[in-house]
């Protein structure tokens, strides 16, 4: 690695490897820098994804000679290994992979806490963290997860339903009269022809269905309300039909990688 990297404050590249879209984040401290969304093709190479980060953070006028860290969350087992080669070739770092087996701080509850998605131990990480517990955090992505924390951090599990435009999707391919929609919500929940009548069906049901899982998750724990943190694409489109929802966190798994990283560079200092 470049000497020139000693100059300046060194960064850590977080990567959220997941079914649809792989994000990247670069973080100076606890600052993100840059953030950026790409397509998780399963056929895209170590020297491709390389490419890929020297492009994105070159146009933000960021020198890779100073990424010195490299956190991985990935959901994609073959994509989770190019990354690691790529890591290793063009940034000469080991990066860290995240998994249910790893201390994150996060004591997983689950019966086989390596069956626990990186994804959504990420997102625990950073939501208690930030808003302490018992919390529910909400992720629109691919699946729709759930994910419940306790007060004294631990993760006891969640739910797991089929993400808004996995349904969508579902719907167009299963129905040939079906078309494609874009995910938004119509004026009434009445549609008045097939897009809007499909729009307001995978939509409000979207809504009415988390709030649903949500009070049923509330009234499992026997408390009246608790933080409702959501993430992922649709978050924020969602969270303008909810009251249940406390907060929107874009970059939650991102941050969830941020914390486990340095939470592991301490550790290792205090060995």
């Amino acid at each position: 690695m470049n000497n020139d990297a000693t100059a300046v404050s060194p960064l850590l590249l977080a990567i959220d490897i997941g079914n649809t879209h792989t994000v990247f984040g670069l973080y100076e401290g606890e600052s993100l820098l840059a953030d950026w969304r790409i397509t998780s093709p399963i056929a895209r190479t170590m020297d491709e994804c390389w490419l890929i980060v020297r492009f994105l953070s070159s146009d933000r006028g960021i020198k890779q000679e100073r990424i010195s860290r490299v956190g991985i969350a990935s959901v994609v087992p073959n994509l989770t290994d190019i990354y690691i080669q790529m890591s290793r070739k063009y940034l000469t770092v080991e990066p860290l992979v995240i998994g249910g087996s790893l201390d994150t701080g996060i004591k997983v509850l689950y019966d086989d806490p390596s069956a626990v998605g990186a994804d959504r131990i990420c997102d625990a990480a950073a939501a208690y963290k930030k808003y302490g517990g018992p919390i529910i955090i909400i992720d629109f992505g691919t699946a729709t997860t759930f994910d419940v924390v306790t007060a004294r951090g631990e993760y006891l599990g969640g739910a797991i339903a089929p993400g808004i435009e996995t349904a969508a999707a579902d719907l167009h391919r299963r129905a040939a009269k079906l078309p494609r929609i874009d995910l938004h919500f119509p004026k009434s929940v009445i549609g008045q022809d097939t897009i809007s009548s499909m729009q307001a069906g995978i939509m409000f049901s979207a809504v009415d269905s988390m709030e649903g899982i949500v009070r049923r998750i509330w009234e499992e724990l026997g408390v009246e309300r608790t933080p409702v943190v959501v993430t992922g694409g649709l978050a924020g489109l969602i969270s303008a039909r909810s009251r249940l929802i406390t907060a929107v966190e874009p970059s939650l798994v991102l941050e969830g990688v941020r914390i486990i990283v340095e939470r592991e560079l301490r550790q290792e200092a205090g060995s």
